[in-house]
């Protein structure tokens, strides 16, 4: 399988601060792959160097073959990057931008990609509204379709959803999968660990600037988190057989471990048995946010013992 972003061994300082302490990374072609970590975790400086905004003190990156630094352009051509930070011209409309982009590459015939990327965006009735009187949200599709419109074989999501609407959400994954489904390389960092675990196959986690856990997401799922039966009892107390594995929550609830259906038969047959009522019940499937709390709780337990 070939590769569409290669890290080797990448180490970035800011002064005194180690941004990146010697990051390697591969993200096949055709991936939805996840990078995760805390704030100041080096999620962004590592994209900045794959971009070629910042430069690494240490290692090589390269996106689909190309070195980031030795073939700069090529490698650029490869990559189209959607920053955390909403920045725009204020002097032009949405078209006049994205055929402002398109002229950074050199493509003179682009505006039936610019029609299509204004739909599908849900940007088309703003096509010549200028940048400065767009809502945020709508800036924010602007600058997806900027990183689009040469049509760059990996795409690179940085906070793409960051305090924008539901409805920018739907449109925005749904086009974004369909990408994927063309062939398009989609790695993708977010605060919101369901999108990740939702659309991702692989997931990286990083803090202070290491990568801490890396592996599948269904594998890191079945590692790090389990399926419970949440309950809470309107009278008594649990069995003595569920509360030995039970344990309990906010509010008053009890969490239960439970492996399939036949498991969750079984509580509430102790229970019913044992003459006890249940004022609620859900079953909760494993959840990424367990799974991020844990390691980072664990990396933090190495370092001080």
């Amino acid at each position: 399988m070939s590769l569409a972003v290669e890290v080797r061994g990448v180490e970035k300082r800011y002064g005194s601060v180690q941004a990146l302490a010697g990051i390697s990374l591969e993200v096949h072609a055709g991936e939805f792959f996840a990078l995760l970590g805390p704030n100041g975790a080096g999620k962004t400086t590592l994209i900045s160097a794959l971009g070629g905004l910042a430069r690494a003190d240490a290692g090589s990156l390269a996106v689909m073959g190309h070195d980031v630094t030795r073939d700069f352009r090529e490698a650029r051509r490869a990559v189209g990057i959607v920053p955390q930070e909403i920045v725009f011209d204020p002097f032009f409309t949405v078209r006049e931008t994205l055929e402002i982009q398109s002229g950074y590459f050199g493509l003179r015939r682009n505006g039936a990609w610019i029609d299509e990327l204004l739909e599908r965006l849900a940007l088309a009735n703003k096509a010549n509204a200028n940048m400065r009187a767009l809502s945020g949200g709508m800036k924010r599709r602007v600058m997806v379709a900027q990183a689009l419109v040469h049509r760059p074989p990996v795409i690179v999501l940085d906070e793409p959803t960051a305090g924008v609407d539901v409805e920018l959400r739907q449109t925005l994954w749904s086009f974004i999968r369909s990408l994927n489904a063309a062939g398009h390389t989609i790695l993708l960092t977010t605060h919101y660990l369901e999108e990740a675990q939702q659309l991702c196959s692989r997931i990286a986690m990083m803090k202070e600037g290491r990568i801490v856990a890396l592996d599948s997401t269904a594998n890191l799922l079945a590692s790090f988190s389990e399926r419970v039966l949440r309950v809470k009892l309107a009278n008594g107390t649990l069995p003595e057989a569920l509360a030995a594995v039970a344990t309990s929550e906010a509010g008053g609830a009890w969490r239960i471990p439970i492996q399939d259906i036949a498991h969750v038969e079984d509580a509430l047959a102790r229970l019913r048995a044992a003459g006890i009522e249940i004022a609620s019940l859900e079953v909760a499937e494993p959840e990424l946010e367990e799974v991020f709390v844990k390691i980072m709780h664990a990396e933090r337990v190495e370092k001080a013992a």
